[in-house]
């Protein structure tokens, strides 16, 4: 999920997934912390698809 918020120099996104509402707020839980916006501040919202499976690094053995 992305939900695009207001904040005090302009606009933010968190991209995440939605771990949590209540009446006056969502929290997003984003690769570093769990965010919680509030609803008045938020511009929109959207699903998006999770992201792709991490690639694993390859190894080449020194001969």
């Amino acid at each position: 999920m992305v939900v695009r918020y207001r904040i005090e120099d302009g606009l933010t996104d968190a991209l995440g997934y939605l771990v949590g509402t209540t009446e006056g707020s969502c929290t997003i839980r984003t690769r570093t912390a769990d965010v919680e916006i509030p609803l008045a501040m938020v511009i929109a919202a959207k699903e998006v698809p999770p992201p792709p499976p991490r690639r694993q690094s390859v190894r080449v053995a020194a001969d």
